[in-house]
Parts: C-alpha cells; sequence; structure tokens
C-alpha cells in the first residue's frame, strides 16, 4: 500500500511538472507603475489621442494588481501600452529574459482582459529579433475577464508603419523584444489587462 502510495504521488508530481511547462509567466503587473525614461512601463499617445496608465487594485484576476488603462482613440490618432525589452523606459522589462526562453516550446502568447461589452478594438503587437512588428485583434465584446490567446501564427506584419531598424523580412523572429496593447480609434473608455504568458495551445 505504501509502494501504491508513493507511485501516486511520484505520478501526479510529473503530471504537475508537465503542465506548469504548458506556461511561462511574462508579466503579472505586480509594479508601480510608472512612465517616462525611467518607466515600469512604455506609454504614450499621438495626433489628438490620449492614454493614462496606473496600478489597479480593485479590479483584478490574477495576485494583487492589475494594468489599469483610460484612453481616448480619435481618428488618425495612436497610442502605445508596452512591456519588454529595448524600450525607451528602462524599467519595462518582463519577469523573465527573452533570450533566457526556449520559444520552441510555446506557440502563443495570452494575457487576461476585463471586458465591458464595448466593442473596442484591440491591437496586440509583438516585436520580433529583427525589430519587426507583428500585429493581433482582439475585440471587447464580452464582460468581465477573459483569457485572450493570440496564437503566434495568427500574427500578421504591420504593414501601416515599422521602425526604421526593423528588418522588415516577414519572418517573425525570435526571441521577441516586446509586447505593446493599442486600443484602435475611435474608441474612448478603461481596459484592464493582468497575467502575460507564453502558452502552448
Amino acid at each position: 500500500m505504501k509502494k501504491l502510495g508513493l507511485f501516486l504521488i511520484l505520478v501526479l508530481g510529473l503530471v504537475s511538472f508537465c503542465f506548469a511547462s504548458e506556461s511561462i509567466l511574462l508579466d503579472d503587473y505586480e509594479i508601480a507603475v510608472t512612465g517616462g525614461p525611467d518607466g515600469t512601463v512604455d506609454f504614450g499617445a499621438g495626433n489628438g489621442s490620449s492614454v493614462n496608465v496606473t496600478s489597479a487594485t480593485d479590479t483584478k484576476t490574477w495576485n494583487n494588481m492589475s494594468l489599469k488603462v483610460t484612453f481616448d482613440a480619435v481618428a488618425g490618432g495612436y497610442i502605445y501600452i508596452a512591456r519588454g525589452s529595448e524600450l525607451t523606459a528602462k524599467n519595462a522589462a518582463w519577469d523573465v529574459k527573452p533570450e533566457s526562453i526556449d520559444w520552441k516550446k510555446y506557440d502563443a502568447i495570452s494575457f487576461y482582459m476585463y471586458g465591458t461589452d464595448s466593442k473596442t478594438k484591440v491591437a496586440v503587437d509583438v516585436k520580433d529579433s529583427g525589430n519587426e512588428l507583428w500585429r493581433f485583434i482582439v475585440e471587447d465584446n464580452f464582460k468581465g475577464w477573459k483569457q485572450i490567446i493570440c496564437p503566434f501564427a495568427e500574427f500578421f506584419a504591420r504593414n501601416d508603419w515599422q521602425p526604421d531598424a526593423a528588418d522588415k523580412n516577414s519572418v517573425m523572429d525570435f526571441p521577441l523584444k516586446s509586447y505593446q496593447y493599442e486600443p484602435l480609434p475611435v474608441a474612448k473608455g478603461t481596459l484592464y489587462f493582468d497575467k502575460v504568458e507564453l502558452i502552448k495551445k
């Protein structure tokens, strides 16, 4: 009986280990949000759009805080809220270094978003190792917290704008450096984000 119990414990431990390896936490937003060159989040807006980014403790789905984004996205304007490496905000790095990740183990990035069924469209961009930006579009067409899964295979290279340093080779080159959210015009409101992970679908 003792051997059976030990065997079951080992099996359960192995299953737990395998399940845990199916994802890796990039960001949990357990941070004091600040902007600017020394900021923990790289965010801004232009051409008439505006954005304010703070921590939220009253609306969350993971640990103690989430990322609160209050925005006004106007026609012709732009907004960005980014975390990762090689950003203007030097303290906006993920909880894990991109180069330490075995990217072959994962095929999607996921995050939790609090929806209000506002129909706001949000662009999720990732920057690859060649500085090329890739985009995935989600829509706030639900209420409450929901896990949003963005398969790498469903991202497309942005054709409206790329950084000057982008290689523009239309290949998603790993490791990825950063991700960003952009509420798209025309929309106004508040969104919450939490628990960003790399996952195996």
